[in-house]
């Protein structure tokens, strides 16, 4: 679905000698930089080479596991040339206690962009770190690595969907500020490929412009657009504070991407050339510019399933649901007049499409992982060996329908054909899964947390929701027999939600009675609350996305126990006590 603050780049912190010195480095390192491969004094920039910091960008990082983590930093220079950088990982805010460190350099080849792997960390740990280029330094960063074991907690913030045209990113400030969380997760729609109105593209917001302000579609353009947004000082602070574990969705690529295109190109009349080509742009500048790994499969970067364990208390598994595999989504099968007549509020809501299952959409090679995706995900679910398993994936997986009858009467009527709905036989595929059979167990305790549609909801995830007989295969929206997982949809930072359908979100409710918790408006995030007893859901708002602003809100709560596949409205969580202190 589809008035900058800037800040300048600090130059706090320890000096280049006390660097080297606490780095164990000393004048070896210095003599030692001709030596580094393609990175010669002939050919390098060195420290005294440059007249102001570089570190524009501020650093990130991202995908921890229990022994190492992801580093990341730019390098903003007049030069052609690579340049040495320094980094070191310390266990105190102050840089004190040196526990790793090391020498890289950033280079054209990746944009000047820096990404390092620091191991020989200890599990569920906080560390600082810090990145240098001469006398330059750049503003400290704070991490934490995966436990191991059976951990009592985890704690973790949920973000997606940022247009940059559409406002203020508040939302990174606050969870910025939430020093008990072990890390961020990051659902998708990070940056947005939209035009700033020049050149005749779709404009999606107008309250900042773009760079570049056409739509982006060359390496240069992605790289340029990555920049923009990690200029912005409230991701910066979101990066700075906390790992990020992410996955990307649509407009990494394109409006509604899938496999082979997307409603951003060649759909509207322009000629944007070989979408393969935009693919790998996309791709190649996403990897340099995330704090991400980079994929096991070199060759098709684009199938970035993975997961990630917290010892036995959870696994979280990302789905790569747009340029792998998935299908081009159907169009609405349903008559626009009838639309008009019965819907008129989602007459105006484009690109929603309203539809029933029928014809193609019953179609069961249509697809949204691929088969090879599909069959890593079930696995994944049946041999985790945590007690959650999280899904951390894009596009809404409960049924959203306006008109909602039982699945043997096949006349719903659902709205948006770009989630799963759209691809009901596959996730059918998934629900058999869950429910097991003769040859495999029930799987229990799954909880999804999901993107892309820019605000709230809650849902108990089953079958057929619209059938009351859970005995019969459907679902009791009181007691909630017949619920298979559960399912947290985070609301967008800025991206604009369906307020449109305020006018008939009572038919929606009636309509849904899976839904236990809706809103159409709201922007901010989520805090996610992991214990073996239950995990807790909390929506938080901010109050404006149009001005600078620290006030945000408690929404409402959900729960699940173990075992009972359902929500239920519960109580704010507790911080955690003696978290670590955030980095200066």
């Amino acid at each position: 679905m589809g008035a900058p603050r800037r800040s300048k780049p600090r130059r706090k912190g320890i000096t280049r000698r006390q660097f080297l010195i606490r780095a164990g480095a000393g004048a070896a390192a210095i003599t030692a930089l001709p030596m580094l491969p393609g990175c010669g004094r002939s050919e390098s920039v060195v420290g005294s080479d440059l007249t102001e910091n570089p570190f524009k960008h501020s650093v990130a990082s991202g995908d921890p596991m229990v022994d190492r983590v992801i580093l990341w930093t730019r390098i903003t220079a007049p030069v052609n040339a690579p340049v040495p950088v320094n980094y070191i990982v310390t266990s105190d805010p102050e840089l004190k206690h040196v526990v790793s460190s090391g020498l890289t350099q950033a280079t054209a080849e990746h944009d000047y962009t820096v990404k390092v792997d620091a191991t020989g960390l200890q599990p569920f740990t906080t560390y600082y770190y810090q990145f240098s280029v001469g006398p330059f330094t750049s503003p400290i960063g704070r991490t934490r690595t995966l436990p191991t074991g059976s951990p009592e907690r985890l704690r973790f913030g949920v973000v997606v969907c940022a247009s940059y045209a559409h406002g203020l990113f508040n939302a990174y400030r606050r969870v910025a500020e939430r020093a008990d969380l072990d890390f961020v997760l990051h659902l998708g729609d990070y940056i947005y490929e939209y035009s700033s109105g020049e050149d005749g593209h779709e404009v999606y917001g107008d309250f900042r412009a773009y760079e570049p302000a056409h739509e982006i579609l060359t390496l240069q353009d992605y790289r340029t657009r990555h920049a923009q947004y990690k200029r912005d000082v409230d991701l910066q602070e979101l990066h700075r504070q906390h790992p990020m574990i992410n996955i990307w969705d649509d407009h990494e690529f394109a409006d509604n991407a899938y496999k082979d295109g997307a409603v951003n190109h060649g759909e509207k009349g322009f000629d944007e050339g070989a979408w393969s080509v935009r693919v790998a742009n996309a791709l190649k500048a996403y990897y340099e510019w995330m704090p991400t790994r980079e994929p096991h499969d070199k060759a098709n970067p684009q199938r970035d399933n993975r997961s990630l364990k917290f010892g036995d208390l959870a696994e979280l598994i990302l789905l790569e649901e747009r340029v792998g595999a998935r299908d081009k989504q159907l169009a609405g099968n349903v008559p626009p007049e009838l639309v008009t007549e019965l819907l008129p509020p989602l007459a105006t809501l484009l690109p929603i499409t309203p539809f029933t299952q029928s014809g193609a959409y019953t179609d069961p090679k249509r697809t949204m992982l691929g088969d090879d995706g599909e069959a890593w995900l079930i696995d994944r679910l049946r041999t985790s060996g945590s007690q959650w398993k999280l899904l951390g994936q894009g596009v809404m997986f409960a049924q959203l329908k306006v008109v909602g009858l039982p699945n043997a009467l096949g006349a719903s009527i659902y709205l948006n054909s770009d989630q799963w709905d759209g691809y009901a036989p596959a996730r059918d595929r998934i629900f058999n899964a869950l429910k097991g059979d003769a040859t495999n167990s029930k799987i229990d305790n799954v909880v999804v947390l999901t993107g892309d549609i820019h605000c709230s909801w809650g849902c108990d995830l089953t079958p057929d929701p619209n059938n009351p007989l859970d005995a019969a295969g459907g679902y009791n929206s009181i007691n909630g027999n017949g619920s298979l997982a559960v399912e947290y949809v985070c609301t967008s930072v800025t991206s604009p939600g369906l307020d449109a359908l305020a006018p008939i979100q009572d038919v929606l409710r009636v309509s849904n009675p899976h839904i236990k918790y809706v809103d159409l408006a709201k922007k901010g995030y989520m805090v996610m609350d992991v214990t073996p007893e239950r995990v807790l859901g909390e929506w938080w708002y901010i109050d404006t996305i149009s001005a600078p602003s620290n006030t945000q809100s408690f929404g409402t709560a959900f729960q699940v126990a173990p075992g009972s596949n359902h929500l239920v409205a519960a109580s704010q969580s507790t911080p955690k006590d003696n978290a670590p202190p955030l980095a200066g």
